[in-house]
């Protein structure tokens, strides 16, 4: 894999919240980043507008991943432009908090085509054009781990690419291409903005061993490591940046 410096990196919904994060980070660290963005361009605007006010370079493309016409025009769209990929970041997700009773088809269908489907054959396109000791990483989620009622079908799709994590990265292995998952916790973003309340925010952090929500700039320093020419010797791994969210 080449140095970070004039590395192409995917970080799919990097419109907002954690993948904004992880786009700017890998800007910064010399990466030309894909800004992907499933339907609010401005926000991905804005991202873009951020790497670049900061030294970077990065654009957008909007691919809803739920339709794999629109993926393989996203994977077209890099070829011709950039013609391979050394790092692709698996963080667009859709997700739905409601007990069982609650979840209809159509919310079912949506978590996986969203979670699971699209960064599936995502993946798969990409490995077409991906240069040998490339990255992939998956951001899942903590309630993959501990039994969360309300996310009784988000979960599940996340957990999905966690195996594929495993499975690929053996696969991927002698080409020198890793792959890895990271599990966050409770971050404070704009997804979780709607139900993480002050009430919500003592309760959960009460539960984590350092006390506190999540930022994020807890997690892009992970991933930005699992990105980089350092990480080549870490594969297959389910790495959580939790706090020590429930021990």
């Amino acid at each position: 894999m080449p140095s970070s410096t004039g590395t192409i990196a995917i970080v799919t919904g990097a419109s907002r919240g954690i993948g904004r994060a992880i786009a700017q980070r890998l800007a910064a660290d010399g990466s030309k980043v894909i800004v992907h963005f499933g339907a609010d361009a401005a926000a991905a605007d804005e991202t873009v507008r951020s790497i670049v006010a900061a030294g970077g370079e990065a654009r957008p493309i909007a691919a809803d991943l739920r339709d794999l016409t629109q993926v393989d025009r996203l994977l077209a769209d890099v070829d011709a432009h950039e013609g391979r990929i050394d790092i692709l970041v698996n963080n667009a997700g859709f997700s739905f908090s409601g007990e069982m009773d609650t979840i209809t088809p159509e919310i079912f269908d949506r978590l996986v085509e969203t979670n699971f489907r699209g960064p599936f054959f995502l993946t798969q396109g990409a490995l077409r054009t991906m240069s040998d000791g490339g990255r992939i990483i998956n951001i899942s989620s903590v309630s993959t781990r501990v039994a969360m009622p309300r996310a009784c079908a988000y979960g599940p799709t996340k957990a999905a690419m966690q195996n594929v994590t495993l499975s690929l990265a053996e696969a991927l292995g002698p080409r020198g291409i890793t792959v890895n998952s990271v599990v966050p916790g409770v971050y404070d973003t704009d997804m979780t903005a709607d139900w993480l309340d002050e009430e919500a925010r003592q309760r959960i952090s009460s539960l984590t061993a350092h006390g506190r929500i999540g930022q994020v700039s807890d997690i892009v320093g992970l991933v930005a490591f699992l990105a980089s020419e350092e990480s080549g010797w870490v594969t297959a791994q389910i790495i959580e940046a939790s706090g020590g969210l429930r021990l």
